[in-house]
This record gives structure tokens, C-alpha cells and sequence, in this order.
């Protein structure tokens, strides 16, 4: 069983998982579209795609087209979102899955009432360190897990100016202030990806920037946003609770390991930084860092990957680490690239699975809220200064 797909946005990141579905033997024809015309018949060209459509509209009024993967900016997803459901095609769509609570809580209801599938394509579901926290506290290894961290460090000198001026046209550093806790799915979702549990309340602290180049200049930017920088803590139901940081002004090396956490327990402790990671326990210390690094399965300078800017390659690269399981995947997948710490393989086959089977994917409706309304509860609370507010919360995914 097969079914046809539609890209929308053929933009530096959409190309490497066009590869993927095109690859996947669960997966038909695949098709494009994007703002820029040539942007979509150059990567259909370059990849042998099936074909282009004129606009996003042209591609969901056809028949040709079963389902959509949306990679488009960040802050467009949740209508895109909305409009594939609406007419009748299932959804990938990239992070996050929206910016306002309404738009999450519209998403919900609709794939509730058409029975569609909708996923979002969070890279640290499958991030080594949480694979390897979650295979931990399922089998109780932390014993009672009380405290995580979770943080997207990212420098914007590190290929994020680039991206956003490739991305964003003449008007670029309005888009390129987009606010870190409206970002939040890659250091929200690899700590809840692991704990089984959600968060009820936040406190957050925003840094305003400083660099005075326009970017984060409340003035300019299109979000009224001039924090570069913030932090987050989080109670959790159940009890304990989490801290992410979103930074983009940092003096770290985000090309070798951008996302990181940290897991702490009654039992035992995880804890992974640029280039370790350790299990501890009350017994000792363990260098798990081989179980959880990538091997690359394609060079940075392939020509693939000569529109990217060259910090941002190793995002596109990585392989698989030793926690993974690959025996799931098709093995059309052994020799292509993968990406974001061996992620890219699972999320496309999650989603292509889901639709075949008519099953829930990992990152449905309900658990991508669950990563994304954390940080717009929480941005909301840093431009108050910190103050401490509820995070509403749509449930568990109903069974099928």
C-alpha cells in the first residue's frame, strides 16, 4: 500500500526529506510546491521528482496528492496545517506545530474530526540521549525521575544568519527575531520524549539582545521580539519538574552538538554535554558517549548540500548511533543521508507507517501540543517578567 505525496516549500531543508519519502517503499509519486516557482522545479528537476504544482492551493484541490509535508517558515505551519486537513490530505508538518493556542487547539479538533493523520517532524524524538533516557525509565533504571534539562543552543553567527536571509528575502531580520520560546519542540520535546509527562506551569526569563545589528530589534522585528536568549522551568503532572534553555547568542559549538540533556533520578543520572555524555549512579560513573554518537553517512561538502551554510551541514549528515534501533526501517534507507543526530530516517517512516496503517504516529496531534504549548505559555511569561502560569493541556491521543 502506497500513497502520493505533496512537499510544500522547497527550501534548504525540505530537499533532504523529499530523498527520504521518495525512497520509502510506502510512499507513491512525490510532488512540490513553493512561493518561488523555480525553487520548486529545480529540486524536482535535481531529484526526479513526479512533479510541480503553482501553489499550495493547486496541490490540495488535486487528486494526486494523498498527503502533505509542510517546510515551510516556522510561524506559517499552523494555518498550512489547517487548510491540508481541511481538504482531506494527512500532514507532516516540520517544527513547531503552531505559535498561538488557538491554532494548536483547531489542529486537534480537526484531526479528531476527520480522522486524518497529522505528524510533526520533532528531530529529538529520536535524538540519542532521549532513545536512550526513554529505554531507561521504561525499564525504571532512574528509579522515581524527578528533574531533566533540555537546551537548543544555537548560535545565530552559526550559519542561522545565513539561513534566514535565504529564507526570508530583502526583509530577513524581521523573520530572524523570531522569539527562542516560540522554538522550543527541540529542548522541550527531547526531555518529554523520554518522561512520560507533561507540563502544567512555567516561569521564564527572557535576555534582551544586545548585538545592535536590527535582529531581535523589537522595531524591526516581525514578532516584536528582542530576546535572544531565555530560559524556562517547568512543573510537571505528577510531580518534579524541567528546565530548557533557548539561546541564540552563545558561546558554544552548536555544529557538534546543538541539542543536549540531562535526566536525574533517585536511582541514576544522565547527563550529556558538547562531545560526553555519562550514566552515574550511586555506585560510580559511565562514558556512554559512543552509545550515543551518530556516524556521518554523507560528507559536509557533498554537492547536495552546497546551498547550505557550512555550519549547518552537520545537521544534514548524521548517521545513525548504536542506540538506534534501524531493524524497523526499510532498508532503501541503509545507504542515504540522514540527519539531526540520526533522526530523519524514523520521523519519515513514522509518518508513512501511520498512514498506511491508519495508526497513531510517535509525534501526533496530542504529544506535538504537548512539545509546543510549553514555550508559547512560556514566552508569554517572560515577556511578564517571570511570572508563573498554567499551560493548558488537550489530553491523551484517543485510541483508533
Amino acid at each position: 500500500m502506497t500513497f502520493t505525496l505533496g512537499i510544500v516549500g522547497a527550501g534548504q531543508f525540505s530537499g533532504q526529506f523529499a530523498t527520504l519519502f521518495q525512497a520509502h517503499p510506502g510512499v507513491g509519486d512525490v510532488y512540490v510546491t513553493d512561493l518561488l516557482p523555480e525553487r520548486a522545479e529545480r529540486l524536482a528537476a535535481n531529484q526526479g521528482l513526479a512533479g510541480t504544482f503553482s501553489s499550495y492551493q493547486a496541490m490540495l484541490e488535486s487528486e494526486a496528492v494523498d498527503a502533505v509535508a509542510i517546510f515551510t517558515q516556522r510561524w506559517t505551519h499552523g494555518p498550512l496545517v489547517l487548510q491540508g486537513l481541511n481538504a482531506g490530505k494527512h500532514v507532516y508538518s516540520a517544527v513547531p506545530m503552531a505559535i498561538t493556542t488557538e491554532e494548536i487547539a483547531a489542529i486537534i479538533n480537526t484531526v479528531r474530526a476527520t480522522g486524518l493523520t497529522y505528524m510533526m517532524g520533532e528531530t529529538s524524538q529520536y535524538n540519542p540521549a532521549t532513545v536512550h533516557a526513554r529505554n531507561q525509565i521504561a525499564e525504571g533504571a532512574f528509579g522515581r525521575l524527578f528533574y531533566a534539562e533540555g537546551d537548543y543552543v544555537h548560535d545565530m553567527d552559526l550559519g542561522f544568519y545565513d539561513a534566514y536571509q535565504y529564507s526570508g528575502g530583502e526583509n530577513w531580520k524581521a523573520t530572524a527575531s523570531y522569539p527562542p520560546l516560540l522554538y522550543p519542540t527541540h529542548s522541550v520535546g527531547g526531555v518529554l520524549g523520554a518522561w512520560q509527562t507533561h507540563a502544567v506551569s512555567v516561569s521564564a526569563i527572557g535576555v534582551v539582545d544586545e548585538r545592535g545589528d536590527g535582529v531581535f530589534d523589537k522595531d524591526v522585528s516581525q514578532f516584536g521580539n528582542d530576546f535572544s536568549n531565555a530560559s524556562a522551568l517547568f512543573e510537571v503532572a505528577g510531580g518534579g519538574s524541567f528546565r530548557t534553555n533557548e539561546f541564540r547568542r552563545v558561546g558554544y559549538p552548536s555544529h557538534i552538538r546543538e541539542s543536549r540533556f540531562r535526566f536525574f533520578g533517585t536511582e541514576a543520572s544522565m547527563e550529556q554535554l558538547a562531545t560526553v555524555a555519562l550514566w552515574q549512579d550511586k555506585k560510580g560513573v559511565k562514558d556512554i558517549s559512543e552509545l550515543l554518537e551518530p556516524k556521518p553517512t554523507m560528507s559536509p561538502s557533498d554537492p547536495s548540500l552546497q546551498h547550505i551554510a557550512p555550519e549547518l551541514r552537520a545537521a544534514f549528515t548524521s548517521g545513525s548511533a548504536p542506540v538506534h534501533d534501524r531493524a524497523r526501517l526499510p532498508r532503501e534507507f541503509d545507504e542515504l543521508h540522514n540527519g539531526h543526530e540520526g533522526s530523519h530516517h524514523f520521523l519519515v517512516d513514522d509518518f508513512v507507517t501511520a498512514v498506511n496503517t491508519r495508526t497513531l504516529p510517535s509525534v501526533n496531534a496530542w504529544v506535538a501540543a504537548r512539545y509546543t504549548l510549553p514555550g508559547i505559555v512560556a514566552h508569554d511569561s517572560a515577556r511578564q517578567g517571570g511570572a508563573r502560569l498554567e499551560i493548558p493541556d488537550f489530553g491523551d491521543a484517543p485510541e483508533l
